[in-house]
C-alpha cells in the first residue's frame, strides 16, 4: 500500500476518535435546551456533521491534513440561539427549523467569502477581537454546560446551581470529576492515545461503575436522563431527521428574519475565522501553504451538505488537525477518510455511543473550554502599552455573554478601529523637519553661492511627511507647518513615505498654499507616489482635488530636482544669477583664484579645449581618465551606474565648476559616468601634460594641487554637514 495513503487512512482513523465524541457533544449542547429527550438529537447531528464535513470540506477544500468537523463557536452560537428562542417561548418546531435554516444560510454565506475572494480578509481580523471572542465562547460552553455536568432541573442557571448543592445530581458530578481529570492527566499518561478519548472512557468507565454499585437505576437505558440515549440512525430516524426542517418550513412559515440572518452572519465569521486559523498553524508546521478563499468555498459546501443531512455545523479543528498530521495524514485525504470511519462509527456504534453519560460530555466541553478562555491575555494588564488591547478583550467577552455573540463581534470592530485610529493619531507625520541651509540639493555651487543658500536658507523649510494623512491627523501636521507659514519664502513637503491621504488632509495642504500665496511664498510638492500601497494614485489626486489649480504650488518628480529649484529661485531673488551663454575663461575659475599671471599662463599651455553636445557622455565609469575637467559654459550630470541598470544622481556641475579630479591626481578609472545636460564647453587640463610642465615650475604645480585639495575638502565637509544633518533630525 502506498506509504501515503496508508498515512491518510490511520491518521483520518486517529482523527475520527478525537473529533467524534468532542462533535458528539457539541450536538447535544445544541439541542439540549429544548429538553433531554433532544440530547439523542443533537447526539446524531454532531456525528453526521463529522461525516459530512469530513467528506466534504476535505474535497473540495483541499488544504492538506485539514481535519474539518463541530466545533465550539458553532455550539455556542446555536445554543445560545436555542436558549434565547426557548426563553421566548418558541415551540419545538420553530427552534429545530430556525437552526436549520441558520446553518444552510451560514454555508451559503462562507461559500460567498470564498468566491468574493474574502479568505484574506477575515485573517487579518484585530487579534483582540479573535481573543475576545474565542475567550467569550469558551466562557459560555462552561457556563451552559455546568448544568449538564451537576444535572441540574431544567430551568436552573448555572449560578443558581452553584449556590444551591441540594440540586446537585452526585452521580453526574462524579462522572464529570473524574472525566475532566482524565483528560487534564492524559497527556502525562499516553500521548498515543488523544485526551479526549482517555477522559471519555474514564467517564463512562466511572458510569457503569456507580450503576453497578450505589446507583442500580443508571442501567437503564429509556429515560434515563444522565446519558444520550436510544439514537434512531435507522431508515427512520435519518428520515425524520432530513424532512424534519422542511415540514416544519411548510407547516408554520419561516420564523423573523433576525433569529436567521444576524447568528448566520456571526456562525459564517466564526467558523471562517477558526479554518483559516488553524490552516495558518497547519501551514506554520508543514512548510505547505493553503489557499484560503478555495478553503471558505470547501467548508462552506461541508456545512451545506451537514445542513441538509441534518448534521452540526463546523469548522477545521485544531486537535483533530493536529492527531492526524501525528498518525501519518500527509494530504487531504486524510479529511475524506475520517468522514468515512466516522460513518462506519455511526453504523456500528450507535448502541454504544447512546450509553454515553452526558456529564462525561459536559465535562469534556468544560475542559475544552476553559482552554479556548486566552488566560495570557491577563498578563496585558500589566503594562499602559497594552492595557487597552486587555480592555478590548474584556469588553468583547462581556458583551458575548450578556447580550449575544452578534452584539460582541460589532462592538470587537468598532472598538478596534477605534483603538488603530487612535494608534494612527498620535503617530507622527513629520518624520524629518530642516532647513534649506542645512540641506542642499545635489547641484555644485560656488562659494558665493554656498554663501547666499547659507544666508536665505533658513527661509526654506523641509518637511518629510510619513504614514496617513487623513482626518485624525490633519490638525497635528497643521500645527507642525503653521508656524514656519510667516517666516517661510518656500515650503517643500517631501511625500516619498506618504501611505495614505484624504480629502480632509488635501484642503489642509490646500488652505497652507492660499496662506503662502498671500505672502507671495511658494509651495513645493516632491516624490508624490503614482501608486500608494492602497492603489490610489496619490499624484492624479492632487491634481484632482485642486492643490496645482494655479502656479502657487509646484510639483516635482525628484526631491533633488524640487532642492534644486528652490536654490535657484533663492538665488534669482538675491539678485545672484548664472550666465551660461558665454565661457568663462581659466584664469575667472574660483580655485584658480590664487595663481598669478606666470602661473596661469604655464597652466594655460596644458588646457585643451572640448563642446558636448546636449545628451553626449564625457566619460563613462571604469574608463581609464587623467584629465581635470572645468566647465567653461553649459552643465554636466554626474551618476553612479547600479548593477541593476539604474543609476544614483551624485551631483550637477555647472559653468565655474570641476570634475575629474581624483583621476586626475591617481591616474586611475573613472568611478561614475559624466553626461552634458545641455551644450557644454570644458577644459581639460591633462595629467601627464601638467605634470611636465610642474617640472620647469614647480610653485605652480602646488598651488593648483593646494588649490584642487582645498575645493575637494571643502566638498567633503559639506558633505559631512548634510550627513549629520540627516542622522540628527
Amino acid at each position: 500500500m502506498n506509504k501515503n495513503l496508508s498515512g491518510d487512512i490511520w491518521g483520518g482513523f486517529a482523527a475520527m476518535l478525537v473529533a467524534l465524541p468532542s462533535a458528539i457533544a457539541f450536538g447535544v449542547t445544541i439541542f439540549s435546551p429544548l429538553g433531554a429527550e433532544f440530547g439523542a438529537k443533537g447526539a446524531l447531528a454532531g456525528m453526521l456533521g463529522v461525516a459530512a464535513l469530513g467528506l466534504v470540506a476535505a474535497l473540495f477544500g483541499g488544504t492538506q491534513r485539514l481535519i474539518s468537523a463541530p466545533c465550539a463557536p458553532a455550539a455556542a452560537v446555536l445554543s445560545a440561539l436555542t436558549i434565547q428562542m426557548t426563553q421566548q417561548g418558541s415551540g419545538v418546531a420553530v427552534v429545530v427549523m430556525t437552526l436549520f435554516l441558520v446553518a444552510l444560510l451560514s454555508s451559503l454565506v462562507q461559500i460567498a467569502f470564498g468566491l468574493l475572494r474574502i479568505g484574506e480578509l477575515i485573517k487579518f481580523m484585530p487579534f483582540p477581537v479573535v481573543s475576545g471572542y474565542l475567550s467569550g465562547v469558551g466562557l459560555i460552553i462552561v457556563m451552559s454546560q455546568l448544568p449538564k455536568w451537576l444535572a441540574l432541573p431544567k430551568g436552573v442557571t448555572w449560578w443558581q446551581g452553584l449556590l444551591a448543592p441540594e440540586l446537585w445530581q452526585m452521580p453526574s458530578l462524579v462522572i464529570g470529576v473524574v472525566t475532566a481529570g482524565m483528560m487534564l492527566l492524559a497527556p502525562r499518561l499516553s500521548t498515543r492515545v488523544p485526551a479526549v478519548i482517555q477522559g471519555l472512557l474514564a467517564g463512562m468507565a466511572t458510569y457503569w461503575l456507580l450503576a453497578l454499585t450505589a446507583w442500580p437505576e443508571l442501567r437503564a437505558l429509556h429515560d434515563n436522563p444522565l446519558i444520550i440515549g436510544p439514537l434512531a440512525v435507522g431508515g427512520e430516524g435519518l428520515l425524520d431527521t432530513l424532512t424534519g426542517p422542511w415540514k416544519s418550513l411548510s407547516e408554520s412559515g419561516l420564523p423573523r428574519w433576525e433569529h436567521i440572518v444576524f447568528p448566520a452572519m456571526t456562525l459564517a465569521v466564526l467558523l471562517s475565522i477558526d479554518t483559516l486559523k488553524t490552516c495558518v498553524v497547519l501551514d506554520a508546521l508543514t512548510g505547505s501553504r493553503h489557499n484560503s478563499n478555495q478553503e471558505l468555498i470547501g467548508q462552506g459546501l461541508g456545512n451545506l451538505a451537514s445542513a441538509l443531512i441534518g448534521g452540526a455545523p463546523g469548522a477545521g479543528t485544531m486537535g483533530a488537525t493536529l492527531v492526524n498530521k501525528a498518525s501519518g495524514g500527509s494530504t487531504y485525504l486524510s479529511g475524506v477518510f475520517q468522514g468515512l470511519w466516522s460513518l462506519l462509527a455511526i453504523v456500528l456504534l450507535t448502541s454504544l455511543i447512546a450509553w454515553v453519560p452526558v456529564a462525561a460530555l459536559a465535562a469534556l466541553l468544560i475542559v475544552i473550554g476553559f482552554k479556548m478562555i486566552d488566560w495570557h491575555s491577563f498578563q496585558l494588564v500589566r503594562s499602559q502599552d497594552t492595557v487597552l488591547d486587555f480592555l478590548v478583550i474584556v469588553l468583547v467577552v462581556i458583551v458575548a455573554n450578556t447580550v449575544s455573540l452578534i452584539a460582541a463581534s460589532g462592538v470587537g470592530v468598532a472598538l478596534a478601529i477605534l483603538l488603530f485610529l487612535r494608534e494612527q493619531i498620535h503617530t507622527t507625520t513629520i518624520r524629518r523637519k530642516s532647513f534649506g541651509n542645512k540641506v542642499f540639493s545635489s547641484r555644485v555651487r560656488n562659494q558665493h553661492e554656498l554663501q547666499v543658500l547659507a544666508e536665505k536658507g533658513q527661509q526654506t523649510v523641509i518637511f518629510e511627511l510619513q504614514g496617513s494623512l487623513f482626518f485624525g491627523t490633519t490638525d497635528q501636521l497643521y500645527s507642525a507647518i503653521e508656524p514656519e507659514l510667516n517666516s517661510a519664502h518656500f515650503v517643500l513637503l517631501d511625500f516619498l513615505r506618504v501611505q495614505s491621504m484624504d480629502m480632509t488632509a488635501g484642503h489642509m495642504i490646500e488652505r497652507i498654499r492660499n496662506m503662502l500665496a498671500e505672502k507671495h511664498a511658494r509651495l513645493v510638492l516632491t516624490r508624490v507616489p503614482e501608486r500608494l500601497p492602497n492603489g490610489r494614485d496619490l499624484r492624479s489626486y492632487v491634481d484632482h482635488i485642486g492643490l496645482l489649480s494655479d502656479n502657487t504650488a509646484k510639483i516635482f518628480d525628484e526631491f533633488d530636482e524640487a532642492l534644486e529649484w528652490i536654490e535657484d529661485e533663492t538665488l534669482k531673488q538675491a539678485g545672484h544669477e548664472h550666465v551660461s551663454g558665454e565661457g568663462l575663461p581659466l584664469g575667472k575659475f574660483e580655485i584658480f583664484h590664487g595663481l598669478n599671471d606666470t602661473e596661469l599662463a604655464a597652466l594655460e599651455a596644458c588646457q585643451v579645449v572640448r563642446t558636448y553636445a546636449a545628451g553626449d557622455v564625457v566619460f563613462a565609469a571604469d574608463t581609464v581618465g587623467h584629465e581635470l575637467m572645468l566647465i567653461s559654459r553649459g552643465e554636466v550630470k554626474v551618476s553612479l551606474p547600479m548593477a541593476d541598470g539604474k543609476t544614483i544622481h551624485l551631483a550637477t556641475f555647472s559653468r565655474g565648476q570641476f570634475f575629474g579630479e581624483m583621476s586626475f591626481l591617481d591616474g586611475r578609472a573613472h568611478s561614475a559616468d559624466v553626461q552634458a545636460t545641455r551644450e557644454t564647453e570644458l577644459i581639460a587640463i591633462d595629467r601627464r601634460a601638467f605634470a611636465k610642465v610642474a617640472v620647469g615650475d614647480p610653485v605652480m604645480s602646488i598651488s593648483v594641487m593646494r588649490a584642487v585639495a582645498l575645493a575637494i575638502a571643502d566638498r567633503l565637509r559639506h558633505a559631512n554637514a548634510e550627513l549629520r544633518e540627516m542622522r540628527q533630525t
